[in-house]
């Protein structure tokens, strides 16, 4: 989840697409420049993903209302972990975290208030099965550096995967460039965002 200028008002809450918490509503913040993932979007993300993650480590590096987290502990991943950076933006997802866990998942899910390009710095080499990026839309260098870090903190296992959303006009072969040892699988435009789905380049 990002945070960029948009004309038009945002949802007040948007609701979880697939497993345990399949409906649930979570709320996202009445803050100028908000920009949650769509239903669509993450629709398609986990269609690709597939529903269950069972055993996998997440992360959602740049979390805001929480969506793309939450999605991933509600289909069963060990473990989930959501960086936000904005205090009124945390403040909401673990208000967030608290309403969801009144009906609690299998994994375990941990929230941190923190700049999430430093946190993906401190970690060690495959330390995270599943990456999210979702930075803010007018940082891109922010996006090239964070890309290049969950390139060297994710694991390589087939199962593995970085996922990104970013401004459609981003140059791809920065990325590409970026995430050396990665290749582009997937990827969908929807108005004036990308999502890009990575897995570990094989042979």
């Amino acid at each position: 989840m990002s945070f960029i200028k948009s004309p038009r008002p945002l949802p007040q809450q948007i609701r979880i697409i697939g497993g345990v918490w399949r409906s649930r509503q979570i709320k996202v913040i009445n803050q100028p420049g908000l920009r949650p993932s769509t239903d669509r979007l993450r629709e398609t993300l986990f269609n690709w993903l597939g529903q269950d993650l069972s055993g996998l480590r997440c992360l959602d590096v740049f979390a805001g209302a929480g969506a793309l987290g939450f999605e991933a502990a509600s289909r069963n991943a060990a473990l989930v972990e959501l960086i936000e950076k904005n205090k009124n933006a945390f403040l909401n997802l673990t208000l967030n975290l608290q309403n969801l866990h009144s009906y609690p998942v299998a994994g375990q899910i941990t929230l941190l208030q923190g700049d999430g390009l430093q946190f993906l710095k401190a970690q060690t080499a495959g330390s995270w099965d599943l990456i999210f990026l979702d930075p803010p839309f007018q940082e891109p260098h922010l996006l090239i550096d964070a890309a290049k870090e969950a390139g060297r903190a994710c694991t390589s296992s087939p199962q593995s995967a970085i996922y990104i959303e970013c401004p459609l006009s981003t140059d791809k072969a920065n990325l590409i460039s970026a995430l050396q040892n990665w290749t582009c699988v997937k990827e969908l435009a929807i108005g004036q965002t990308l999502a890009l789905l990575f897995r570990a380049t094989s042979g």
